[in-house]
């Protein structure tokens, strides 16, 4: 079983579209996890159906019993956070579950509980098993939530035999992207066609580099700032970084979006559709010749 990450250092870059195009084209068997868990779109492509709920806890609040505590506002004001007002009546969205008003309560009045902090959810879609997530709003620990889903997705690879677990990573080179990247086989970083685009791919690249996972490049929309797109090409040349390919802007990308499916949907071709197809088959091949454990994995 292999794990084919896509990252990207910043959102917008085509990564989910791209997930989603490699998911139908693919003619392995394939787990798919959407570990963009803070603001998860997969779904809205492949159109899952959802089998299981589960409900995911990462954090603690603070909870005060009214008959229990004696208005002494101590709590209130050794909260640092300002989360218990002078009604003594807790701000869920202020409290950091630091648990200090617990800890000075002469009374015993405030307890620290468990809070659900999203879902993650076992779906079926029409090309393989789908393992995604939803982190409520104002919650943290999303990387927890995305080790979660790598694992339960893993776990329904093994179970089902599956060749590839595809996995389309959150943006940036945060804790969730760290996480996303643990024991992956592959990545694929995505660039879009500008300064910014080179300033992103560099750090993801470091980022990788450090993890020493494999690592290719996709330039998405190169024809919209074709000097940017050599740039970038010029990087990677510098730090023998393979480009798989490069996806021209294409309006049916667009179009096919708002069907609610991917680009590589059905009897349509477009140019996005071929050159997402040329580099699919790159990257299986990819996969295949570093099919054995990095050296990270061999130590471990």
């Amino acid at each position: 079983m292999k794990e084919l990450v896509l990252v990207s250092g910043k959102g917008g870059t085509g990564k989910t579209s791209v997930t989603a195009a490699f998911t139908v084209a693919a003619e392995e068997r394939v787990v798919i996890a959407d570990c963009d868990v803070d603001a998860p779109d997969l779904h809205y492509l492949l159109q899952p159906e959802v089998l299981e709920e589960h409900p995911f806890t990462a954090s603690k609040q603070a909870f005060l019993d009214p008959e229990a505590c004696i208005q002494c506002g101590l709590c209130a004001e050794m909260c640092r956070f300002g989360a218990i007002g002078r009604d003594l009546v807790v701000d869920e969205l202020a409290c950091e579950g630091c648990g200090l008003c617990s800890l000075i309560c002469p009374e015993k009045a405030v307890h620290m509980d468990d809070v659900v902090s999203g879902y993650w959810f076992n779906s079926k879609t029409q090309w393989g098993p789908m393992i995604h997530a939803r982190l409520n709003y104002a919650e943290g620990n999303s990387g927890k939530l995305v080790s979660e889903v790598k694992e339960q997705a893993r776990k329904t690879a093994r179970d089902q035999d599956a060749d590839l677990v595809l996995v389309d990573g959150p943006p940036g080179t945060g804790c969730p992207v760290i996480a996303s990247l643990a024991g992956a086989s592959q990545v694929l970083a995505m660039a879009e066609a500008s300064v910014a685009g080179l300033h992103d791919l560099k750090r993801i690249y470091r980022m990788c580099s450090h993890f020493e996972i494999p690592t290719a490049v996709c330039i998405n929309q190169w024809d919209l700032a074709e000097n940017q797109a050599d740039q970038i090409e010029s990087f990677c040349a510098e730090e023998s970084i393979p480009v798989l390919g490069r996806i021209p802007h294409d309006p049916e990308v667009t179009a096919a979006m708002l069907r609610g499916e991917t680009v590589m949907h059905g009897a349509r071709s477009s140019p996005a559709a071929e050159s997402i197809a040329r580099l699919w088959h790159a990257l299986r091949r990819m996969l295949q010749e570093n099919a054995k454990p990095h050296k990270r994995q061999q130590r471990a």
